[in-house]
This record gives structure tokens, C-alpha cells and sequence, in this order.
């Protein structure tokens, strides 16, 4: 693939990023995926350690088969536009409906996965609450819990990759196969550096409207907010994850624009 094939699929997929039709799909997606994190950080209020690093992570993995699902029916539409074939919402989703329930639960093992992790890690806080060794027991296996917010992070990682790779290759097919990772994995390896080096291009715009959104928000919350009741800080976050989903929403759409190419 020469620097101009890259340069096409590019422009086509950052311009079929504005349609109506599919912001008006994506929008509600990302409300119920920002209700997930404001719900989790109204929990995470005044509470422990431990729940609130298990609160930080929790939201990504819920919202992964909420976001797979709406990626194939996007993935099918991006399809539908670049080959010029009338398409209609409604057609696709009723066409898509058996699959998408079957999508939802490819998520299920990470959230397994990292549940597991969580347990664990609460076994390092309890250890370091013991009187007397506690600080000790703190101070050796400092180590534990660096692995395990490590593998929390690379489970995130993995899950955008499944959203990149196994998205288009799902929605291709017209039921879900028990060899899909095998088949991901040998197409992903058959040109490991393009494949990679297309995923890093296709995160760029997400990671930089997030990235600024989430300065946006971060400051807001800092020089405005009011600190008091569990209640007023979660309708304080709701009412900033409205705008923020909103401008995020273009850059999942190309996201997933991409992952197709």
C-alpha cells in the first residue's frame, strides 16, 4: 500500500464521518457508554483505594460490547457508501439484529479477565492493612499491584484492538463462526507492520478528540465544580458528557470508517 492508497482511504474515511444518518446512531451509543462513567465516578466518591481504581477501568469494559455491536452495523453502512449501494438504517439494523447479539458477548472475557484482576488486587490492599506487617507486606509487593494495573491497561489496549480488527471482519459475515479470532490473527499477522502501523493511524483523531475533551472536562471539573453532595458532582459530570459525546462522536465514526479500509 504506497503513502497515496493511505492518503485516499484516509481523506474517504475522515469525510464519511459527518453523516447525519450516523451521528444521529453513534450519539445515543456514547450517552449510554458516558452514563456508565458517571455512574462509576458518582460510586468512586469518597470511597476506598481499591474501588476507585476498579471504578476507573470497570466503564471501558462494559461499554466494549455496547460499542463492537454499534460498530458492525457502522462498519456495514461505511460499506454500503463506498460501494454506492442505497442503504437504509432499518434494513441494516433488522438484517443485523441476530448478529448483534451474539457481537455483544465477544466483550464478555475481557470483563472476565479484569474482574479477576480486581479481585486479586484487592487481596494486595488487605495484605497491606495488616497491623504491624502491613507496611512491610506494602512496601515488598509494591510489584503485585504494578502488574496488575499493567495487565488492567493492556486489557484496554486489546479491547481497542478487538473493536479495529474484529469489527469489519464481523460485519462481512453474515453469522459469527467459532475460529473468528484464529482468522483475525492470521490476517493480522500476515502483514504485521502495516496492519499496526494503519491501527496507530486510525487512533490518531480519537485519541486527540479525547485527549482534548478530556483536558476540557478535567479543568472544568477543577475550577468549577461544586465539591458537595454525591448527587450534584454526578449531574455536574452528566451534563458535561452530553457535549462531550457529542464532539466525540466524529471521531468514532472515523474510527470505525477506518478499521473497514
Amino acid at each position: 500500500m504506497t503513502f497515496e492508497d493511505i492518503e485516499h482511504i484516509f481523506n474517504r474515511a475522515l469525510s464519511l464521518s459527518f453523516s447525519r444518518k450516523k451521528l444521529l446512531f453513534m450519539f445515543p451509543v456514547l450517552v449510554v457508554c458516558g452514563l456508565m462513567i458517571v455512574f462509576c465516578r458518582a460510586l468512586a466518591v469518597n470511597a476506598g483505594q481499591w474501588v476507585v481504581l476498579s471504578l476507573t477501568f470497570l466503564p471501558i469494559f462494559l461499554s466494549s460490547g455496547l460499542l463492537l455491536a454499534s460498530g458492525v452495523v457502522l462498519a456495514r453502512v461505511y460499506h454500503h457508501e463506498v460501494k454506492m449501494i442505497p442503504l437504509s438504517f432499518k434494513k441494516i439494523l433488522a438484517q443485523s439484529w441476530e448478529l448483534l447479539i451474539g457481537v455483544s458477548y465477544l466483550t464478555l472475557p475481557l470483563l472476565l479477565a479484569y474482574l479477576f484482576l480486581w479481585m486479586v488486587m484487592g487481596i494486595f490492599y488487605l495484605l497491606k492493612e495488616i497491623p504491624a506487617l502491613g507496611d512491610v507486606l506494602g512496601v515488598v509487593l509494591a510489584f503485585g499491584p504494578f502488574l496488575l494495573v499493567l495487565g488492567s491497561l493492556i486489557l484496554s489496549f486489546f479491547n481497542l484492538f478487538l473493536l479495529f480488527f474484529a469489527t469489519p471482519h464481523i460485519a462481512l459475515k453474515s453469522r459469527l463462526k467459532l475460529k473468528l479470532a484464529e482468522e483475525i490473527y492470521y490476517r493480522f499477522k500476515e502483514n504485521l507492520f502495516s496492519n499496526l502501523s494503519l491501527f496507530l493511524l486510525g487512533l490518531v483523531p480519537l485519541l486527540l478528540s479525547v485527549g482534548i475533551l478530556t483536558l476540557a472536562a478535567f479543568l472544568t471539573g477543577v475550577n468549577f465544580f461544586i465539591r458537595t453532595e454525591t448527587l450534584a458532582i454526578a449531574l455536574q459530570w452528566f451534563f458535561v458528557m452530553i457535549p462531550f459525546c457529542a464532539m466525540l462522536t466524529p471521531g468514532i465514526l472515523f474510527f470505525f470508517n477506518f478499521a473497514v479500509e
